[in-house]
C-alpha cells in the first residue's frame, strides 16, 4: 500500500503511523503545505492521511491551499481511496461529506476519554475503538456527523469525537498517532493555547505518563491493521 500524507505544520508529522508504514514495508510520501509543494496523482496512492494544524478548515484567506486540498480529498473519498483524518484533518473530511463545522463548547487539550457508542456495529471492524479509553486532544472546533457516516465515539465535551464513513474513511477528532515526542513539540508551538479551562490541561500533566502514548499508538496500529486488511 502506497501512503500519502498531507502536513499542515512542520510539527505535526505522522507519529506512530510513520512506525506502523515502515515495519509493514509500505513506501510513504508527503505534501507539505508550509512548503513549496504540488499535489499527489491519485492513481500513485492507496491510502490519504490528512493531518492536523492550527488553522480552521475556513481559513482560505492565509491558507489558499485548502482550497484544492479540500478538492483532493473529496476525489480520493470518490475513488474509493482510504483516507484517514486527524483533528483538522477530521473536520475537513467531514467539510467535504457536506457536514457543518464549528466551534466546539469545550476546548480539548490534553488527555481525556472517548466512549464508543453501545450499540455500535461496523462490520469488519471489530473492537477496533475500545469501549472507553484516554486520548490525547487538541482541538477547538467540531463537526456535525456526516450523512452516511457511523460514529464511533464521543464524549461528555464533544459529541462527535470519530466516525467512519464507507468503510473505508476514518476522522477523529483526537490524536491515537500522537508520540510523547510529538506531543512535546505540539505543546512547544501552540503553549498560548494552553490556558484554565476545564478541558485543558497543563503541559507536565501531558506528559507525565508514558504509558498513555503507547496505549493510544497500540490503538492506532489496530484500526490501520483493520484497513490493511480491507486491501489484503
Amino acid at each position: 500500500m502506497r501512503i500519502h500524507y498531507f502536513q499542515h505544520v512542520p510539527f505535526e508529522g505522522l507519529g506512530s503511523i510513520q512506525t506502523w508504514a515502515e515495519a509493514s514495508g509500505h513506501p510513504v510520501t508527503s505534501t507539505r503545505f508550509f512548503e513549496p509543494h504540488t499535489l499527489p496523482d491519485l492513481d500513485g496512492i492507496d491510502w490519504l492521511v490528512v493531518m492536523g494544524g492550527p488553522m480552521n478548515i475556513y481559513d482560505v484567506e492565509n491558507y489558499p491551499w485548502l482550497t484544492a486540498e479540500k478538492r483532493l480529498i473529496k476525489e480520493a473519498i470518490d475513488n474509493n481511496k482510504i483516507v484517514i483524518g486527524i483533528c483538522l484533518g477530521a473536520q475537513l473530511i467531514a467539510d467535504v461529506l457536506g457536514a457543518e463545522i464549528y466551534p466546539n463548547p469545550h476546548k480539548e487539550i490534553g488527555w481525556f476519554p472517548i466512549q464508543r457508542p453501545p450499540a455500535l456495529s461496523v462490520p469488519g471492524m471489530g473492537d477496533v475503538i475500545p469501549a472507553e479509553i484516554y486520548v490525547f486532544h487538541w482541538h477547538g472546533d467540531t463537526f456535525d456527523l456526516p450523512d452516511g457516516a457511523i460514529l464511533l465515539a464521543g464524549s461528555p465535551a464533544c459529541k462527535n469525537q470519530a466516525f467512519i464513513y464507507d468503510r473505508r474513511v476514518f476522522g477523529f477528532q483526537f490524536h491515537l498517532e500522537i508520540t510523547k515526542d510529538g506531543a512535546e513539540r505540539l505543546i512547544a508551538n501552540c503553549a498560548d493555547e494552553i490556558v484554565e479551562a476545564p478541558y485543558i490541561q497543563t503541559a507536565e500533566f501531558m506528559l507525565s505518563d508514558t504509558d498513555r502514548f503507547h496505549e493510544i499508538n497500540v490503538a492506532m496500529n489496530k484500526v490501520l491493521d483493520s484497513l490493511e486488511r480491507l486491501q489484503v
